[in-house]
Parts: structure tokens; C-alpha cells; sequence
């Protein structure tokens, strides 16, 4: 009986030195590497790494529009949304995230974004019979008619010039102009942000649905709202502001000059 146990601890200590050699005091185990970053291709870390903090978690939207919009997955195809992944919307707060064009994401990343967010959050069909507009722009935009399109299907919610009401902001501020395309303009005209409770081109007016024509000239209106030197605090059309700021600094160093003089005598 003792003979039988002391073999049995024998092979219980053969066999726990067996399983070692496959794995050398010091050597991690497979499996228990931390990858490279550009070696991650799950989906849930790649976007929150990347997209969360601007398009919300599980793409419901934040600063920026929500991607798990059926909508929008709706208009932009693939290549649209890996172009704007990949190079960024150029003045924007929107980086490019391609290792070729300065960011930190592979071509082979960009891609499981991108056939992801399709995967997981479109509805295919959805806008069957919708007559959808196109996502990009067919034509140029008419700044006259952009401002009657405009008074007819937003100044309800954003107020008549875009200073914003109170069911919507302000979207004439020329910091927001500043931080956002035409195309992005565009974008938001035709999917509304549903995040935020803003219809889609075919919820403004009850029954009526903006053109493909009408919206290219609300954009046109919009970005005509630009100004050279975006969020300043004084309008360069106002002189006596202007003038006001330029005393007040004129004053600010000739008192710092005279601070300078006594210090040194």
C-alpha cells in the first residue's frame, strides 16, 4: 500500500515537471503576451480607443454625430467612411488615423472599423422608397435660395439667422463653422442627429421632405456664415470694439513700460 502511494506521488511529480518544460521559469505563456498596438484588431477596443471619445460609446453619439445611426450607414458607403477615418476631414477637429498620413492606425485596422460599425449598427432596406439624398454634393449651392430653404425647414428649431432657439443651437457661430465641413454640414442636414432629437431631411416640415437641391443650398447658406479669424472676441466689423481692445492694450504696455522704468532706477 505504501509502495502504491509513493508511486502515485511519483507520477504526480513527473507529470507537474513534464507540463513545466513547455514553459521555462522566466518565458511567458502563448496567449499571455500584451499585443502591440497596432497588432489589436478587436473591434470594442479599437473604437473605444479611437472614436468613443468624440461619437460616443457604442457610436451613440457625443461632440460628434452618432455612427450607429441606420440613417447615416444608410448614405455613406464604406469607402466614404474609411476615407474620412483614414485622412481625417483636413481644418477640422476630425485627425486622420492612417499610419500613412501621420496617425497610428494600419490599413488593416481602419478596415475592421469600418466593416464593423456596418456590421453591428446598420439596418439594411431601411431607407427603401425614401428617395434618399445623395451623400455627397451633385452640384453648387445658391446662397439665396439656401437662406428661404433654410427659413422653411430649420429656423423653427436653430431661430432665424441660426443663433439658435430653443429646441436647437446656434449653427451660424463661427466657432462651430470653424470646426465643421460643408460635407459634415451636409451630413447632419440629411440624418439629423437622432442622439439629440433633431429629425432627418424627411422630418422637418410634416409631409414635406428637403430636395437634394435644397439641401446643397442650405450648406451653401450655412458656410457663407464663415469668418477669416473664427472666435474672436471682437467682430472685425466693429471698429469702435476693435479700437476699444487696441486702447486697452496700448495702455496695458505703457503702464507695464513705466513699471519697467521705476523698477530700474
Amino acid at each position: 500500500m505504501n509502495r502504491f502511494r509513493y508511486l502515485s506521488v511519483l507520477a504526480a511529480l513527473g507529470l507537474t515537471l513534464l507540463s513545466g518544460c513547455s514553459s521555462p521559469p522566466g518565458q511567458p505563456r502563448k496567449g499571455s503576451e500584451t499585443l502591440a498596438p497596432n497588432e489589436v484588431l478587436e473591434f470594442g477596443t479599437l473604437f473605444g480607443q479611437n472614436c468613443a471619445g468624440c461619437h460616443g460609446a457604442e457610436g451613440r453619439g457625443g461632440a460628434a454625430i452618432a455612427l450607429a445611426d441606420p440613417v447615416y450607414l444608410g448614405i455613406a458607403d464604406d469607402a466614404a467612411i474609411r476615407k474620412v477615418i483614414a485622412n481625417g476631414v483636413h481644418g477640422t477637429s476630425m485627425p486622420a488615423f492612417a499610419q500613412s498620413a501621420g496617425g497610428m492606425l494600419t490599413d488593416k485596422q481602419i478596415e475592421v472599423i469600418t466593416s464593423q460599425i456596418r456590421s453591428r449598427w446598420s439596418r439594411p432596406g431601411i431607407l427603401n422608397g425614401a428617395n434618399p439624398p445623395s451623400y455627397a454634393a451633385k452640384s453648387t449651392g445658391d446662397n439665396q435660395r439656401g437662406e428661404v430653404a433654410y427659413k422653411t425647414y430649420c429656423a423653427s428649431c436653430h431661430g432665424t439667422t441660426g443663433q439658435g432657439g430653443p429646441k436647437g443651437s446656434a449653427i451660424t457661430n463661427d466657432s462651430f463653422l470653424a470646426l465643421i465641413s460643408d460635407q459634415e454640414l451636409r451630413t447632419v442636414v440629411i440624418t439629423g442627429r437622432p442622439e439629440l432629437g433633431a429629425p432627418d431631411w424627411r422630418g422637418n416640415v410634416p409631409g414635406k421632405p428637403m430636395s437634394d437641391q435644397e439641401i446643397t443650398d442650405v450648406v451653401a447658406w450655412l458656410a457663407s456664415h464663415r469668418v477669416q479669424d473664427p472666435g474672436q472676441p471682437y467682430s472685425a466689423s466693429n471698429p469702435q470694439h476693435q479700437d476699444s481692445a487696441e486702447n486697452s492694450s496700448s495702455g496695458q504696455l505703457r503702464e507695464g513700460h513705466d513699471l519697467g522704468r521705476a523698477a530700474n532706477r
